[in-house]
């Protein structure tokens, strides 16, 4: 995946997405000691970041597979992003979600035309379930995060936050399934200027921390984190390009989490879901590290559970 792939997947997917804004705090970055620049993809196209991969993996498919359709799984926000993506091209989309994923993510996956089929909150069921859909409709599978297709329109909102200020130092990008933060780390590469990419996960999940770790793909045996969107572990395609492009990966506890989704609210006077906080929790993590240096913090989305706050 190289600087050109990038610049054509942008230009591909600009009629289906929004140029999101970039917010600053005074009194966050008091907080963090750094110069902090939030873009914001909670107000991306149905609420986060996920538009700007499903969009791309979409338009590039054939005039045959469109046809067919496309399946997914995801515990959320990929499941929306692919329903509404394929609803703005004209193609069915068949929806694999667990049965414990948030009501408004399941209600949003209908609202924007998605075909849900609810199934038991394990990988395993989430796979056998897409398996079927593919062999009973044709219908092409599209992971969330494993996907060269998704990974370079998840780093378009990083190549946006680069060109509106290039001289970040530091990107830093909640870890799930890994196609924002590979995404992020290749538009930091090529579009910055010498920024550097860093990871915040969850310690409940900690698998791509310990798979940097370990030069192996290693997986969670609990995944008990308020972060509902990093559930999902790495792939075979994101991998690699995590292991030459993110310097690190900072683990942050549940408090740490709530904490900074709360201080978002507040002094950003925005809606950002748990997992998005993850980020600025990894920056008061590593405020020597970054202390004085200018921090573009990816809010990967919005698509919170009002009923289900926790503070």
């Amino acid at each position: 995946m190289d600087k050109q792939e990038l610049i054509d997947c942008h230009e591909r997917i600009k009629p289906f997405i929004h140029n999101t804004p970039v917010l600053t705090s005074r009194l966050i970055d008091e907080m963090a000691g750094a110069h902090l620049f939030f873009k914001c993809e909670n107000f991306q196209r149905m609420g986060a970041f996920k538009m700007r991969g499903a969009a791309n993996a979409i338009i590039q498919l054939t005039d045959e597979q469109k046809k067919n359709g496309v399946v997914t799984h995801s515990s959320g926000n990929f499941a929306q992003a692919l329903s509404l993506s394929a609803q703005s091209l004209g193609v069915k989309a068949y929806i694999v979600m667990p049965r414990s994923a948030p009501q408004v993510k399941k209600e949003a996956v209908r609202g924007y035309g998605g075909f849900l089929i609810e199934c038991e909150p394990t990988l395993a069921a989430r796979e056998h379930e897409s398996e079927r859909i593919v062999n009973e409709h044709g219908a092409t599978f599209i992971h969330p995060s494993n996907d060269d297709h998704v990974i370079l329109g998840q780093g378009t909102a990083c190549k946006e936050l680069l060109e509106l200020h290039p001289n970040i130092d530091y990107v830093i990008a909640p870890v799930g399934g890994g196609g924002l933060i590979a995404g992020s780390a290749l538009s930091a590469h090529y579009f910055g200027n010498h920024c550097k990419t860093i990871g915040g996960e969850p310690f409940e999940v900690d698998d791509a921390y310990r798979s940097l770790q370990s030069g192996k793909i290693e997986t969670n045996t609990t995944t008990d984190t308020i972060a509902d969107g990093l559930k999902t572990q790495l792939g075979d395609r994101n991998f690699p390009v995590i292991q030459k492009h993110v310097k690190e990966i900072v683990r942050v506890s549940e408090e740490e989490i709530i904490a900074s989704m709360r201080l978002i609210w507040e002094r950003l006077k925005i809606v950002c879901e748990p997992s998005s906080a993850v980020a600025l929790a990894a920056v008061f993590k590593r405020k020597g590290v970054l202390s004085n240096k200018k921090v573009g913090i990816i809010i990967s989305g919005g698509n919170v559970d009002l009923e289900r706050l926790p503070f």
